[in-house]
């Protein structure tokens, strides 16, 4: 009667095991590369061919120097840094409360952070206009006039920050909920609060830190979300840096494509950066003891 010879364990087994799914995530991460890079290397050929002259980075060199390029893009700075700071200083004491005082509520919380991704934007920006529209009509014999002024002012429309906190709340929300599980908030804000801390205190010196990779993610999904947003602001009449590409795209499509590589290359650094900050840690007293040991 034939023996049936083991399956082979050890070393080898486990080898044979592992080297299938290594395969296969080679070939999955290639075809992304493939899907993301030759489009991109397609738009860098279109900025730098030019047709009888050969090969030239004249549309590299006309960005900094072309009309409207320095006031949209910092008109975009300045509303990503506003974002960041209204939807952080929102999103953060109201998620560690929700964790500590209220964790029953985080589906309701989470459905209603959800919201803007179900809602096109061209339905949100309606509904928009509507209420500005409305504001003016009804209030122009009250002080609350010159606050809906205030708010579509050109310069630096408030309303565009409003709008983009909204949006941005699905991505902040699963960024600092992440974050949230991964650390013992209520270890933390005990401990912090039987040193002396108070409630503030606590979550600045004993949370936050310990949040840093998470409060990084955030603000640069909300980064890149600015910078990209067109159509709220197209439609509102405001004209930031997404806006403005557009714009100078009917005239110098080799500008405008140059513009576009540009940026996606300023975030993929900014999202490298942003990666190694929030991976970085300081060796703690335990650590340096560890290896002195």
């Amino acid at each position: 009667m034939a023996r049936l010879t083991p399956a082979p364990a050890g070393p080898a087994a486990g080898r044979s095991r592992t080297s299938r799914p290594r395969v296969w995530r080679g070939a999955v991460l290639a075809l992304a590369g493939l899907y993301f890079l030759v489009p991109l290397a397609a738009s860098v050929v279109f900025t730098v061919d030019v047709p009888g002259r050969g090969m030239s980075v004249d549309a590299y060199r006309q960005i900094v120097g072309a009309q409207g390029f320095a006031p949209s893009l910092l008109l975009s700075l300045e509303l990503a840094v506003a974002t960041i700071a209204v939807v952080l200083l929102l999103m953060v004491p109201a998620m560690v409360a929700l964790r500590l005082g209220a964790p029953r509520l985080r589906p309701v919380v989470e459905v209603v952070c959800s919201l803007p991704l179900v809602v096109p934007p061209i339905a949100f920006t309606a509904g928009l206009v509507t209420v500005l529209r409305w504001g003016p009509d009804h209030l122009a014999a009250t002080p609350f006039y010159q606050t809906f002024m205030a708010l579509q002012n050109p310069s630096f429309p408030i309303v565009l920050v409003l709008a983009y906190t909204v949006m941005a709340l699905p991505f902040v929300y699963r960024a600092l909920d992440a974050g949230l599980r991964a650390i013992d908030v209520r270890t933390l804000i005990e401990a912090a609060r039987s040193c002396g801390a108070g409630r503030t205190q606590a979550l600045l010196r004993a949370v936050l830190p310990n949040l840093r990779g998470a409060l990084l993610n955030s603000a640069f999904l909300t980064l890149a979300l600015v910078l990209g947003e067109f159509t709220v602001a197209q439609l509102l009449g405001f004209r930031p840096f997404a806006v403005w590409i557009v714009s100078v795209s009917g005239s110098q499509a080799q500008l405008s494509v140059a513009v576009s590589v540009l940026s996606l290359v300023v975030t993929w650094v900014l999202l490298v950066a942003l990666a190694a900050l929030g991976g970085r840690r300081t060796p703690s007293r335990t650590d340096s003891r560890s290896a002195t040991a």
